[in-house]
């Protein structure tokens, strides 16, 4: 079954920060391929480091792996949020994810924030 992510209308998903050690691989709707990092993820989206921006209103594909195994969905691309010295970094919101991509987002997610609390370095999200 698949889930589809709703925001919680008054409260913001909690997002894990991750810096530049998260590789995801992207298709777009013309069957193109490109890899990205992931900068920040949360159970609703999240924010890529691209090369180039991708189009606003887009469709695509967005997997990555986790401790807990791996992540694919379909996604949103939204409005690029801020032009680097090496690309962009850009915003997407998740609309489809089957049951254990799902699964496996929360576990990790739910994994760093555990550790968080204790003042621990996690390892649940790691390079594609």
């Amino acid at each position: 079954m698949t889930h589809f992510p709703q925001p919680h209308p008054s409260r913001r998903a909690v997002r894990v920060q991750l810096g530049d050690s998260v590789l995801a691989a992207i298709r777009l709707e013309d069957g193109r391929r490109t890899k990205a990092k992931l900068q920040t993820i949360s159970a609703t989206g999240g924010l890529l480091r691209l090369a180039h921006s991708l189009g606003q209103g887009d469709f695509v594909e967005v997997a990555f792996q986790t401790q807990a195994g791996p992540v694919h969905g379909m996604a949103e691309v939204l409005s690029p949020m801020k032009k680097i010295s090496d690309g962009v970094l850009q915003a997407f919101r998740f609309v489809a994810l089957e049951d254990d991509d799902h699964r496996r987002l929360r576990t990790s997610l739910d994994h760093v924030a555990e550790r968080n609390v204790l003042g621990l370095k996690s390892s649940a999200f790691s390079t594609y």
